[in-house]
């Protein structure tokens, strides 16, 4: 019986086969296309001086636009963050998963659906993260001592962000990530319906092992190019390198050390580096000379 199963047949399909020996599916075409597309719009927005529009430090610490409007942008400028970083980190689940759907009635529709439910998941973290953070710069506007130093923010995130890393739950959602036929004998059903709980339920998993390393970016700043850079490569090796579980470990110490020193010593670092909102106040200026609005963001940000 499991040999007949949809999933067995993409394990064979395409589990096992030399990457060199086989054409890429319409599915990896498609998924490729759409992150570098999300890649150059990224690119764009911060090369003409538009970051200050996607960016949640502009967006909550400087208030250029009404809450609502400020959440709804970000989670634009975060879908397609999401798209760019980890659609690509889960191009094996998706192939697979096309695989084994391509028997089933409105085949094309179910794979939609089960990304669909994916970026769903990301949104919902992005929604919380968003809420979270205007919460935080509330409290920064109130709050004396812990406004004057905003590394303060920046150094947690990034201790706690270290120690996960060593988490069980991260190894245990990784496990998850890195086997995507196991998941899906385990997991898949036909139908719609089954499609979307499949695609959340392997949303949840992503979000598990890398909700920390996204959160960095809130605290490094969303329109950041290099950032993104650098997370996408760390989390691509992490869920889909065999060497990936070796690096697990470095990048907790790596960003150990890095937070210890943002809370200790800081003038070790360079300024970009120090998470004291001096990074951040350079871009602002930078986008004000740009043709943002005068004084629209020279202030520091804070968190």
């Amino acid at each position: 019986m499991a040999a007949a199963h949809p999933a067995d047949a993409a394990t064979g399909a395409c589990g096992y086969q030399p990457r060199a020996l086989r054409q890429p599916t319409p599915e990896e075409v498609i998924i490729t296309g759409v992150a570098l597309m999300s890649w150059a719009l990224a690119i764009v927005a911060i090369v003409r001086g538009n970051g200050r529009f996607v960016d949640h430090h502009a967006l909550i610490g400087h208030r250029t636009l009404p809450w609502a409007l400020a959440l709804l942008s970000f989670l634009l400028a975060w879908q397609v963050m999401i798209a760019a970083m980890m659609l690509p980190t889960s191009l094996p689940m998706i192939r697979l998963f096309a695989r084994a759907s391509g028997g089933q009635a409105r085949a094309g529709l179910a794979r939609g659906v089960f990304v669909a439910a994916y970026l769903v998941v990301w949104a919902g973290f992005a929604v919380l993260a968003f809420v979270g953070d205007a919460a935080l710069h509330a409290l920064l506007d109130h709050a004396g001592w812990l406004g004057d130093h905003p590394a303060v923010i920046t150094g947690s995130v990034l201790l706690l962000a270290g120690c996960f890393q060593f988490s069980t739950l991260k190894e245990r959602c990784l496990e998850q990530c890195r086997h995507p036929a196991s998941f899906l004998l385990r997991w898949y059903r036909r139908g719609l319906g089954p499609a979307w709980n499949l695609g959340v339920r392997h949303g949840l998993f992503c979000l598990g092992c890398c909700w920390t390393l996204m959160l960095l970016m809130f605290a490094v700043g969303v329109g950041s190019v290099v950032w993104m850079a650098l997370l996408t490569g760390v989390m691509l090796i992490e869920k889909t390198a065999r060497w990936g579980k070796r690096l697990v470990p470095w990048v907790g110490l790596l960003l150990l050390l890095w937070g210890n020193l943002v809370l200790f010593q800081p003038h070790w670092l360079p300024p970009a580096l120090r998470g004291d909102g001096s990074a951040h106040a350079h871009v602002y200026v930078h986008s004000s000379l740009s043709g943002a609005s005068p004084g629209a963001g020279v202030r520091p940000s804070r968190g």
